[in-house]
């Protein structure tokens, strides 16, 4: 597949259909899980929903991956700039971050 390359402005007006997919996609994940008790530790999921999250996930990166954009993890996404990446996380409400090819999401810088 041929890299694409966003603008700042093309990867803002593309973020409004990530945050509706991966909004999406949390939201079945979540109502797959059903009620959960609120005691702060994050839990493995349980093998029985295993199938059903990796299904959600699949469905939501492969969407993704179709408008362009590079899946870095889950709910993660890069916009390839041509000299770095626009990078957005679920549930941050904008486009704020960028980072280079070789930092990843640790070397995220907040752009004004």
């Amino acid at each position: 597949m041929t890299r694409k390359i966003f603008s700042y402005e093309e990867a803002l007006r593309m973020l409004p259909e990530v945050q509706r997919l991966t909004g999406s996609a949390v939201e079945e994940i979540e109502s797959l899980a059903g009620p959960s008790e609120e005691d702060g530790d994050e839990q493995a999921v349980p093998p029985e929903l295993a199938s059903g999250y990796q299904e959600i996930v699949g469905r939501w990166a492969e969407a993704i991956i179709k408008m362009g954009i590079e899946v870095k993890g889950l709910w993660l996404i890069d916009f390839d700039s041509g000299s770095g990446y626009y990078c957005w996380r679920y549930p941050e409400p904008s486009l704020q971050y960028f980072h280079g090819y070789e930092e990843g999401i640790a070397g995220r810088i907040k752009l004004n």
